[in-house]
């Protein structure tokens, strides 16, 4: 892999946000103008694995965080059951329901975004059998509009993943830490740390690639072993607290922009802290209704 570890994060400017750029100049006279961006799919990100070309994959809840994400060059888009816990404000993501999905991937959707839309299956939607992860599968990409979906799990998922990905639907999976098996794990812990975890997540890598996975989130593990995963498989690797070696890399949008003002993972990079500057554009808005400061005639009809 080509990536390497990223120089030291600047100081955001005051308010919580970078100085704006200078505004570039229009393009010369005869020149060509910019090629529109082509619409991302699996096939697009084998490509770039193939040419050590990191991968870029954010959290997206909404319609506007995902028009936003789009427009910054972002390759795909996560409807991530963490909705449960950045959005919906549960204590894990176990409560998250299928209708849950549903509503915030179609958000996301309505945007029409050229990075690839993927779906998280929640908890208990592709555990029970084959026939409900495909059918819940299902849901998501026709009443949805995911074109990709996304579960947990190494070699206990397998059977899910070749009832979803044998009807042509494609299947991102999750091993390391699966925070949908919290409970199981003893709490949101790194995985992989001694010779047998080691094993079984390459076992799990291999599994997944073999059921028919174009892509693998691998999360919490440490950096040598995403390293060793991603040499030994085929399809991209997309970490999550996996060190520089992989494939890609994923962040929840709402840890990268400082909307999430609770604990931050230790693998998080800050670039802005949209909750004080909207904080303070609240506060600001509170005072002048209050002083009888707004509306004032500017913002007022006439007549």
């Amino acid at each position: 892999m080509a990536s390497k570890f990223r120089s030291a994060p600047r100081k955001p400017e005051a308010g919580g946000l970078r100085a704006p750029q200078p505004a570039q100049s229009a393009p010369a006279a005869g020149a060509q103008p910019a090629k529109p961006r082509a619409k991302v799919t699996r096939a697009t990100l084998h490509e770039m694995k193939q040419r050590s070309e990191p991968i870029v994959m954010v959290t997206a809840y909404d319609h506007p965080f995902a028009r936003i994400a789009d427009a910054a060059g972002v390759d795909v888009l996560l409807v991530g059951d963490s909705l449960g816990m950045v959005v919906l404000g549960f204590d894990n993501t176990l409560p998250v329901t299928m209708e849950h999905m549903i509503h915030h991937t179609q958000a996301v959707a309505r945007a029409r975004p050229k990075a690839m839309v993927v779906a998280d299956l929640p908890f208990m939607s592709y555990q029970v059998n084959a026939e409900e992860a495909l059918r819940n599968a299902g849901r998501l990409v026709q009443s949805g509009g995911a074109e990709a979906v996304k579960l947990e799990g190494g070699a206990r998922s397998r059977a899910a993943i070749e009832a979803i990905a044998g009807a042509g639907i494609p299947v991102m999976g999750h091993i390391g830490l699966t925070p949908q098996s919290v409970h199981q794990l003893g709490g949101y812990r790194v995985q992989g740390r001694d010779a047998d975890g080691v094993e079984q997540l390459m076992q799990d890598a291999q599994s997944l690639q073999e059921a028919g996975c174009f892509a693998l989130v691998l999360e919490a593990i440490p950096m040598a072993v995403a390293r060793e995963i991603t040499a030994a498989v085929r399809i991209p690797s997309i970490g999550i607290g996996a060190g520089p070696h992989c494939d890609g890399q994923v962040l929840v949008l709402h840890d990268i922009i400082g909307l999430q003002m609770d604990w931050t993972p230790k693998f998080v990079r800050r670039y802005a802290d949209i909750a004080a500057a909207t904080r303070a554009a609240l506060e600001a808005f509170v005072g002048d209704v209050r002083r009888g400061d707004f509306p004032d005639r500017d913002h007022s009809y006439g007549g």
